[in-house]
């Protein structure tokens, strides 16, 4: 470069740090300019050397990350000096940690480390589940500090506004990477236009032709719907200021993304998506008077337009989690169109684009709990779920994430926000743990419902609990929050623990009996005879009784003959098996068996060749014309069409652990009428472990007594031992299974 350039490079570098300090939504302090200063000074020496792939100097990125972070999101200087420091840790090494520290306190420092750890992170994110993985990690830096996160998101805004310079590869990948993580994060930290401007740079570069499309579309309707906004504003503006009101109207046009979106989920072409934009009145107001000008405007519009009921939001009652309020109505505009208008305070309207920010701005002095702290406090419980798939995390996160809410009433009357779908377990351990885990029923609205019921909006709940209640293998099909979710299954983890050590004492007594120690020689024996993968899984079946006295003994007769050298060489077989491939089987060992339907019945099938599903994916049957039922994952390249042309043949299908599996079995009983027969029939079945009436009848003609019993059991010998068990009772003639 020559001298002039590098001049000119300094001026430019100069201006963008005085526009940093211009654009501040905050009020700087000298202290702050000082802090702010230094940061800068540092940044610009230890990025010196570098240039960015578009060739300009590497600065200017801390300073567009410190820019968004002061501007777009409202920080503070402690923020904004972060945000310059975020590369310096990882591209200089002249700096430490400790370096960072000693020059801008602790609280910076704490930040820039969490922004290092993430990048470091990231360096080889290639496939699905590493990329879930960081994205776990990442949440977890939120012990450190919230900030480091949204520091992270302006971070990524920036690079996705400047990626033209590099690879095609590399940017489907950093824009797949932000749709499907930093996008949802930044919704639900209440950052609704990064957001939208993260969605639709990611679709930008996932999809361009569909983007440049939609976009030269909505730049022709520019015109037309300026017009139609002037139309509506004409309209309404007599009413609006006869009532003294001080207001401006705005179209917004959707984003790109969410446009995209709704041609996908409706099946229809540009034209045809009706609101591509929403009108938007913003008020001037003071606290006090808020809540009474919103429902007066809502009131002025009606009377103009014919408002849609069922499209009424209320957020300024019941705001939403990210602190978002507004009113939202849905009415017939001019020309027969529906427009959704959105109505908000100034200060309404600031928490809408600002998010948290925003929100401390208007807390200031107010002493009532920062939702900021209740957000990252909900976070955290999502966090330490004891759930080792991070796909399966970042899955249950995002649907968290992204889902609509609904909010309920406990008995007492106090509001509860919960996801879209949400049931009665999800808003049993949304009160607390312990009331979940000792869920036995649940009243909405006065009325006893299912578990697996969906609650709406405005139901009061009230869990009923019970301290010999406890979780069981179902309730997984009824919960939907991330919470709930990772604390029943580790209390079923718990539980089969429990019931192995019971098993592992029940398989030492019978193994003396066939004169066998129980050591670890035996225990591996067993596990291969048995095909299992641990002897967890062993002893839980025993203690279940899956593994009766006959296997034990057809077991026992092997290791006399010439099996023996088999099982030897398997185990020493087993012994070399790299870690790697043990922790492969140790994810596939819970899903050992494919079942179809509602009913989870066991069918015949083939696994599609285009997708090659493995244990533990999410996948659906496909009956085929000639080869029976063809098992895709959810995720198939073909998924979508065969879902859309042939529905009416797709099937149901989940992988299951076999052991945790319960089936329906139904029994037929007779014999002579006695008093108390009942009785010490329902005593008998509550005391065979593992065994659940599904419903009992009975009747008695002329002293005879016949009864049908439904029963869930976890295999065919318990089972025979509840039918063995039955037979003994007094006056039971017959006991037969249908």
């Amino acid at each position: 470069m020559t001298d002039a350039e590098i001049e000119q490079e300094n001026a430019a570098i100069a201006k963008a740090y005085k526009d940093l300090l211009k654009v501040s939504y905050r009020t700087l302090t000298d202290d702050d300019k000082k802090l702010i200063r230094k940061a800068f000074d540092v940044a610009v020496e230890a990025h010196s050397e570098q240039r960015r792939k578009s060739g300009e100097a590497y600065i200017f990125h801390p300073i567009a990350v410190a820019r968004l972070v002061a501007k777009e999101i409202g920080l503070d200087a402690t923020c904004i000096a972060a945000a310059l420091l975020h590369d310096v840790v990882e591209d200089n090494p002249n700096y430490t940690i400790e370096d960072i520290e000693n020059l801008f306190g602790k609280t910076v420092a704490v930040i820039v480390e969490g922004l290092t750890k993430i990048s470091s992170m990231q360096k080889d994110m290639e496939d699905v589940s590493l990329q879930a993985e960081n994205f776990r990690k990442m949440l977890l830096t939120l012990n450190d500090d919230v900030r480091v996160i949204i520091i992270k998101i302006a971070d990524r805004l920036h690079n996705m506004q400047t990626m033209d310079s590099m690879r095609p590869d590399k940017q489907i990948k950093i824009a797949s990477e932000t749709l499907y993580i930093y996008a949802p994060l930044a919704h639900r930290i209440g950052l609704y236009n990064i957001k939208t401007e993260l969605e639709d740079l990611g679709l930008k570069y996932t999809e361009p032709e569909v983007y440049f499309d939609i976009l030269n579309k909505i730049k022709e309707s520019k015109e037309e719907q300026d017009e139609y906004i002037r139309e509506f504003n004409e309209l309404i503006e007599t009413s609006l200021d006869k009532e003294g009101l001080h207001y401006t109207i705005k179209g917004r046009p959707k984003s790109i993304f969410s446009i995209r979106r709704k041609m996908m989920k409706q099946g229809v072409s540009f034209d045809e998506v009706y609101d591509k934009f929403a009108v938007r009145i913003i008020y001037k107001s003071d606290t006090a008077n808020e809540k009474f000008l919103a429902w007066k405007i809502y009131s002025i519009v009606t009377d103009h337009f014919r408002p849609n009921p069922i499209r009424l939001r209320d957020w300024i009652s019941s705001p939403k989690s990210t602190g978002y309020e507004a009113l939202h109505i849905t009415v017939m505009g001019p020309k027969g169109r529906w427009v959704e208008v959105q109505i908000r305070s100034e200060r309404m309207n600031e928490i809408a684009e600002k998010g948290y920010a925003a929100h401390y701005k208007y807390k200031q002095g107010d002493t009532k709990e920062d939702s900021l702290d209740t957000w990252v406090a909900k976070l955290q419980e999502a966090l330490e779920s004891n759930e080792t798939n991070a796909v399966d995390f970042v899955e249950q996160f995002k649907l968290n994430l992204y889902s609509k809410e609904i909010f309920v009433f406990t008995p007492k009357g106090d509001l509860k926000s919960l996801p879209k779908d949400a049931t009665p377990l999800d808003f049993a351990f949304n009160i607390h743990t312990e009331v979940g885990m000792r869920t036995r029923g649940a009243k909405v609205n006065g009325k006893l419902v299912p578990l697996s019921y969906k609650l709406n909006s405005g139901d009061q709940v009230d869990i009923l609990t019970s301290d010999s209640s406890k979780p069981n293998a179902n309730w997984l099909d009824y919960a939907t929050t991330a919470k709930a979710r990772g604390k029943i299954k580790s209390a079923l983890k718990e539980d089969k623990k429990s019931i192995g050590e019971d098993g592992k004492e029940i398989l030492r007594r019978k193994l003396k009996q066939l004169k066998i120690d129980l050591n670890e020689k035996s225990v591996n024996e067993l596990v291969h005879f048995f095909k299992l993968k641990t002897s967890l899984d062993l002893f839980y079946r025993i203690g279940i009784g899956a593994i009766d006295n006959t296997m034990l003994k057809s077991y026992a007769s092997s290791r006399s003959n010439a099996l023996v050298s088999f099982f030897k060489n398997k185990i020493t077989r087993r012994a070399n098996v790299s870690k790697e491939e043990l922790e492969k089987e140790e994810v596939t060992s819970k899903y050992d068996l494919l079942v179809f339907g509602a009913e989870e019945e066991k069918l015949d099938y083939k696994l599609s060749n285009c997708c090659n599903p493995i244990p533990g994916d999410q996948v659906f049957g496909f009956i085929s014309v000639n080869e029976g039922i063809k098992v895709h994952k959810k995720n198939c390249p073909n998924a979508v069409s065969l879902q859309s042309n042939y529905a009416y043949r797709i099937i149901q299908a989940k992988w299951i652990d076999s052991s945790q599996q319960a089936y329906s079995a139904q029994l037929i009983l007779s014999g002579i009428d006695n008093i108390g027969i009942v009785n010490d029939i329902t005593k008998i079945i509550s005391s065979n472990m593992h065994v659940n009436i599904k419903s009992i009848s009975f009747k008695t003609n002329d002293g005879l007594f016949s009864g049908k019993l439904n029963v869930i059991v976890k295999n065919n010998s318990m089972l025979n031992k509840l039918v063995t068990n039955l037979k003994k009772i007094n006056g039971i003639d017959k006991v037969s299974r249908v």
